[in-house]
């Protein structure tokens, strides 16, 4: 409630605000990993959830980066966006299955074309599959744009992202499992948090586990490598890479 977490309300108020939209229903869930997401068909019926992890791992600063990034997907109907374009492997799938398996138990003479259209169905599933979890990478980026225009620093959100993977490696990984279903709402996906831990070390030069602007303007001017595994674990996921996430707001570095 309100009363129990009043600066969380504040700072949902004045970033809703800022976005120009309506003040979102506010939520704190009881998990301890640390993450936070939104969710709603429509702005008007929008919430926006934060874990207690969350709260107890983040400073004021790197928790309004966290409900900015999150007030910015409300604000593009981003939820919205994606839950429809989910539709189209949903509706190939279900015609992969109809007729590919129709054409296995029929004894009709056509059922050779009937598996053909069932493979090509399934075909279409894996390449939309795909491009859904693109376009759902490609508002993450969005998002964490947005925060900024919110006048969040890139850095304050860099660090709560850089946060977020330490505190999810550490959390308990049965219940990493519960929340699987979560995780595309999720604002990274905690289950490839310990993936991502090695890669981060380009970011955190003196390793006191915060992303400064110096470190920012340091990484603007460098490449990145990820490993062959973290790039075909971004393929198949639907958050970008903590590493190219942090590298891109870098360039918003003033």
């Amino acid at each position: 409630s309100e009363k129990e977490y009043p600066e969380l309300h504040r700072m949902v108020e004045e970033l809703s605000r800022e976005a120009g939209i309506p003040k979102p229903r506010v939520g704190v869930s009881d998990l301890n990993i640390p993450n936070a997401f939104a969710f709603g068909r429509t702005k008007r019926d929008a919430r926006v959830c934060v874990t207690k992890g969350l709260l107890n791992l983040l400073n004021e600063k790197e928790l309004r980066a966290v409900l900015g990034h999150e007030i910015s997907h409300i604000k593009h109907k981003d939820v919205f966006v994606i839950t429809m374009l989910s539709v189209i492997p949903t509706i190939c799938y279900m015609i992969y299955v109809s007729f590919f398996w129709s054409s296995i138990y029929s004894r009709r003479r056509d059922s050779g074309a009937l598996a053909l259209i069932g493979l090509t169905a399934f075909l279409l599933y894996l390449i939309t599959s795909l491009l859904v979890m693109y376009a759902s990478r490609i508002r993450e980026y969005y998002a964490d744009y947005g925060s900024v225009e919110l006048g969040n620093k890139p850095s304050w959100l860099a660090t709560a992202l850089y946060k977020l993977v330490y505190g999810s490696a550490r959390a308990d990984r049965n219940t990493i499992k519960r929340v699987a279903g979560m995780k595309a709402f999720f604002l990274n996906d905690p289950a490839n948090a310990v993936n991502e831990i090695s890669e981060l070390k380009q970011v955190d030069l003196n390793l006191d586990g915060v992303i400064d602007e110096y470190e920012l303007q340091v990484l603007a001017e460098r490449k990145i490598k990820l490993s062959k595994s973290e790039k075909i674990m971004e393929l198949l996921s639907s958050h970008p890479s903590t590493l190219k996430r942090i590298k891109a707001l870098s360039n918003l570095v003033q």
